[in-house]
């Protein structure tokens, strides 16, 4: 499992290695040389290295990496930046040792006019970004904003050229993914022990490159309390439903979907749909009258329950006196999927809130869209949330079940997902790139996700009922709100690939499903 960490939580994490006997000096070396073999590894044929070197650890990183690609046979040459070098500050006689072993050097201060820099940046296939490493967070200017400037107008300029970052690049806020206009874009980054936060989010995402995470020898166990890691197919595989050969369709479970209206009976299909491809052995679609035929002649497998439609302007729409229709088909169903699609007229409020507050057990439960949004409208609705419930807003909707601005919720996603989901003692997935989900005893899992071809109507309907689906076959509310992410995501990705980012529609998401749970399982026993 990658963890991932705030910067406090890393120092913490370190002092805590230290006191156990495994020192800053030993965690230096293994950083270094770690970031020496990465680039070993990826990298061949390579001639010429440039390693920029700061002041602090990051810099003493970089002094290691130097090196190791010496030893290595790696024409390796070293910039420094406000690095003091005398004995008394190279106490761990990093520089002195690089220095000895014949590797040229360069202070920034002596090189007043820029020229050591343009010639070794002309002659390098590859810079090491040892400059600031995670706890930087202060605007970059002066000396270091001119060198990260000629190192950018070089890489415009030698699209050959692959920049590698230490622990982050430099200008990357490790906390918040911001980053400054001077920042690097690394082609990959090592990172040290666990991934950090800015890491994962975005703009950092697109700066940092490909994450490597690399052993520098800290305990796992110190690290039992972080809560947040990357949703991964290892883990996912883990949190598969089983399918055994001797089975029939109870054996996987029943999906009540209360979905759909007249203006959105596509959301009734997709949700469906989607919870019958990932396995769940019966779906039976609760949507108002209008919307049954043309749902019932499309989905042939699922089965139905037309429930009222409003009147007047309200027609098309379950009708609030639906609500105790459904009380008794309720206890004969594994899962309930409750508002793709639903509309937001007055009476379909009130059905959402008669719904919830009838005097029944509802299982497990997954509360999306116009579900979420009707909830929003109601006073003291987190009281009338089920045992055990998924919800899946997108920014938007999370803003408006919080009273939040939208811009408020991007500035602090992750955070307010895991508060919320503590407060409301619900999963919540908050939709994005990434995705976060949020369990209510502080899990966090990201989804490390972005893809054009998911932002298109529909695939949220997608989402939740392939969650709906898994909560059917028996799957609890975290995981299965985790691996219906992951199969989403990975749906996505797979239609990016074979269609394209543009053009892709919901329904091309559908097919995947299946053909990837089959590859996860067989991976499972091979």
């Amino acid at each position: 499992m990658t963890k991932i960490v705030t910067v406090a939580e890393m120092q913490a994490l370190e002092r805590a290695a230290d006191a156990a006997g495994h020192s800053y000096a030993t965690m230096m070396e293994l950083a270094g040389r770690s970031v020496a073999q990465t680039i070993l590894a990826r990298q061949q044929p390579l001639d010429t290295v440039l390693v920029l070197v700061g002041p602090g650890n990051n810099g003493g990183d970089g002094l290691v990496c130097a090196r190791y690609l010496h030893h290595a046979g790696v024409n390796v040459r070293v910039y420094l930046w406000k690095r003091r070098t005398d004995s008394e500050h190279d106490y761990e006689q990093h520089y002195s040792r690089v220095v000895n072993l014949g590797v040229p050097t360069a202070h920034m201060d002596d090189d007043t006019a820029g020229e050591i820099l343009r010639s070794w940046l002309t002659e390098a296939d590859l810079v090491v970004d040892a400059l600031l490493g995670t706890g930087a967070n202060r605007p970059i200017g002066g000396d270091l904003a001119t060198l990260l400037d000629r190192v950018q107008a070089q890489q415009a300029a030698a699209s050959a050229m692959t920049v590698v970052a230490v622990d982050c690049t430099s200008g990357l806020s490790c906390d918040t993914g911001a980053v400054d206009p001077h920042t690097l874009t690394a082609d990959y980054t090592v990172t040290f022990a666990y991934a950090k936060v800015g890491h994962y989010l975005f703009p950092g995402v697109t700066e940092s490159g490909e994450l490597v995470v690399a052993d520098i020898g800290i305990a796992p166990q110190l690290a039992d309390q972080i809560k947040t890691f990357v949703l991964d197919e290892a883990l996912v595989r883990v949190w598969l439903p089983p399918r055994a050969a001797n089975s029939h369709k109870g054996s996987f479970g029943k999906v009540l979907a209360a979905v759909g209206s007249v203006n959105y009976p596509g959301a009734a299909y997709l949700s469906c749909m989607a919870a019958g491809r990932v396995g769940a052995g019966l779906i039976t679609g609760a949507v108002a009258e209008p919307v049954w035929p043309v749902m019932a002649g499309r989905f042939v497998e699922a089965t139905w329950l037309p429930l009222p439609a409003g009147k007047d302007d309200e027609a098309g729409v379950i009708s609030h006196s639906a609500a105790p229709l459904l009380q008794e088909p309720l206890t004969n169903y594994s899962s309930f999927l409750l508002g793709c699609g639903l509309n937001q007229k007055a009476t379909t409020q009130r059905f959402v809130h008669d719904l919830l507050q009838m005097e029944l057990e509802l299982p497990p439960t997954v509360i999306d869209a116009d579900g979420l949004n009707c909830l929003a409208k109601l006073a003291e609705w987190p009281k009338l949330l089920p045992a055990q419930v998924v919800l899946t807003p997108h920014a938007a909707e999370l803003g408006r079940l919080c009273g939040l601005a939208v811009a408020e919720v991007l500035q602090g996603r992750w955070t307010l997902a895991r508060q919320k989901a503590a407060e409301w003692q619900a999963v919540v997935l908050a939709k994005g790139p990434y995705t976060v989900i949020a369990a209510p005893d502080g899990q966090l899992a990201v989804l490390p996700v972005a893809t054009a071809a998911l932002a298109t109507a529909g695939t949220g309907d997608v989402l939740a009922g392939t969650i709906a689906g898994l909560l059917a076959q028996g799957v609890d509310p975290f995981p299965a709100a985790c691996v219906g992410a992951w199969l989403h995501g990975e749906a996505g990705l797979r239609c990016a690939q074979t269609m394209g980012d543009a053009g892709v529609i919901a329904s091309d998401l559908l097919p995947h499903l299946p053909l990837i749970l089959r590859e996860l399982r067989q991976t499972s026993t091979a």
